[in-house]
């Protein structure tokens, strides 16, 4: 069983940056792709970025591409989000999730095995 915990999220003005942490425990960190997801009141949750174990391919949702980086460090266990130019549409709970799957599709949510328990970020224009 694989826990995974977000830190990081705050109010920030637009134009801001935040950086997001997910810490992941009881699993091989390593082993995993990994992904944020984010939802806002009333919307859909939707795929904001994803690193890809196998290759360590990057992918970006394209409202967030040019602003927001993916990154992991697997020594300590943890996976980043770099969030700059933080615009109020940008204003959601952001997840973070992990699989162990090859060869699939990181930007379905239905691909991910754990999820943790969100942060929230809002931002004020």
């Amino acid at each position: 069983q694989v826990q995974l915990v977000e830190s990081g999220g705050g109010l920030v003005q637009a134009g801001g940056s935040l950086r997001l942490s997910c810490v992941a425990s009881g699993g091989t960190f390593s082993g995993y792709s990994m992904g944020w997801f984010r939802q806002a009141p009333g919307k859909e949750r939707e795929f904001v970025a994803a690193i890809r174990r196998e290759s360590g391919s990057s992918y970006y949702a394209d409202s967030v591409k040019g602003r927001f980086t993916i990154s992991r460090d697997n020594a300590k266990n943890t996976m980043y989000l770099q969030m700059n130019n933080l615009k109020p549409e940008d204003t959601a709970v952001y997840y973070c999730a992990v699989t162990a799957r090859l060869f699939v599709a990181l930007t379905e949510g239905s691909t991910y095995d754990y999820w943790g328990q969100g942060t929230q970020v809002t931002v004020s224009s």
